[in-house]
Order: structure tokens, then C-alpha cells, then sequence
């Protein structure tokens, strides 16, 4: 069952990032803990599902996808019949997951396109979050969706320059000037949050100079996720 569950590191930043901001931007509620559990088995059940989409194997996926489905189908049922509403809340990401089964139908889930469609879903989490919390402002909550989106979509281009396009000079100078235009935006939209996207900016231009490593860059990158959350906290708020 181990390599059936998802092991990257940005992939659970995207997971628990926005998340969290859904909460600081409401009140903690008991029943973010279920939906929490819920959005996580979502998650473990779209990796396999994914996988089987892409290599047309679906006999190979079909105990982790019994089992997440087994666990999940309960708690989407507590969840709809306390907060029906949640079910408005999926509807955008219907589209968004048809994103990510053509690039692996098509087996080109690398494609920048697919990333920006499942940065964009991770992050929408943040609403139904937002929501159930019984949150005071709907500009706070879009506000900390742009950013969560903004960040993942640097953080995908930044990941690409130190992996597959290592030698492409052009994706990396992209890859800046995309973090350039973010902490520029950011000085209108969060003029508090300057210092830390100038950080991400840093990163985007030193790192893949250094000939970092995949696997460093993963663990690395779950320490800006966190800078970028106590930022929130402390800095936003």
C-alpha cells in the first residue's frame, strides 16, 4: 500500500497550506477535523485513481482505491448532511480534476497547465474551510486564495528549474521574473507579506544555481511553506 500513497513534498504543502489558511481566517471548529480527514483521503484517492488513468491498469490500483473509498464515502455523508452547503463547494473542482485526468490520460501530468489546474483545486480548499469555520470575511478568504495560488504556482516553476528544466536558462529567468511580478503585486495586495515573498523570490534566483538536489528541494520547500504560514499569522492578521 506504500507506493500507493503520494510522497511528494509539495504535493502535501498544497494539501495542508491552504488548509490552515481557511482556518486563520475563520475559527477553529470541531468540524474541521473530519473535513480535514475527508480532503486528505480525496487526496489519497485521486493519486491511484490518477495512476490508473495513466497506465489504463486499473486492477493494480483497485485495492487502494476500494479502501480510500471505503474509509471516504462515510465522511462525505457526515459532511453533507451537517453542512450541505459543501456541496457548492465541489462543483469548481469538477472541471479543475478533468485538467488533471486528460494530462494522464495523455501521460503528460509534468505539463505546467496540469500543475496550475491541481494548485488551483488544492487551494480552493481554503472557501469550504472558510466556511464551515463561519469566517467574517469572504475578501480575507480570497485574498489567502490568490496568495496560496500565486506561492504554488512560483514554487511549480521554481521546482522545474531545478529538475527538468535545469539547463533551460529561459524557464529559469521565467521562473524569477514570475517572482519579480509576484513580490511586485504583492506590495499593493499584501504590502505586509513583502519580506517573505521577497524571500521566494531569492530562492527562485540562488537555489537552482546551486545544484540542489530534488530531495533537498522537497524538504526545503515544506521550511518556506511553514515561513509563509507564521508569516500569515503574524504579519497579516
Amino acid at each position: 500500500m506504500k507506493k500507493y500513497i503520494p510522497n511528494q513534498h509539495g504535493a502535501w504543502a498544497m494539501l495542508v497550506l491552504p488548509f490552515l489558511f481557511g482556518v486563520a481566517a475563520s475559527r477553529g471548529q470541531l468540524i474541521h477535523i473530519p473535513l480535514f480527514v475527508c480532503w486528505l483521503l480525496i487526496y489519497l484517492f485521486s493519486f491511484p485513481l490518477l495512476q490508473g488513468v495513466k497506465t489504463r491498469k486499473f486492477k493494480r490500483y483497485a485495492q487502494p482505491l476500494k479502501l480510500y473509498g471505503i474509509l471516504l464515502l462515510p465522511l462525505i455523508i457526515y459532511l453533507v448532511a451537517a453542512e450541505p452547503v459543501l456541496l457548492w463547494f465541489v462543483l469548481p473542482l469538477v472541471p479543475l480534476f478533468a485538467v488533471n485526468l486528460y494530462y494522464a490520460r495523455t501521460k503528460n501530468e509534468r505539463a505546467l497547465l496540469n500543475d496550475i489546474s491541481a494548485i488551483v483545486a488544492f487551494c480552493l480548499i481554503i472557501y469550504p474551510v472558510f466556511y464551515v469555520g463561519q469566517g467574517g470575511s469572504w475578501q480575507t478568504a480570497t485574498e489567502l486564495f490568490v496568495l496560496a495560488v500565486l506561492y504554488f504556482t512560483g514554487t511549480a516553476l521554481y521546482v522545474k528549474t531545478v529538475i527538468r528544466e535545469r539547463n533551460n536558462i529561459r524557464f529559469y529567468y521565467g521562473s524569477v521574473l514570475y517572482h519579480l511580478l509576484v513580490a511586485a503585486v504583492g506590495l499593493f495586495l499584501f504590502p505586509s507579506l513583502l519580506v517573505p515573498l521577497l524571500i521566494l523570490l531569492l530562492r527562485a534566483a540562488i537555489l537552482p544555481k546551486t545544484g540542489i538536489t530534488a530531495k533537498r528541494t522537497g524538504i526545503i520547500e515544506i521550511g518556506f511553506s511553514v515561513m509563509l504560514y507564521v508569516s500569515v499569522l503574524v504579519l497579516y492578521f
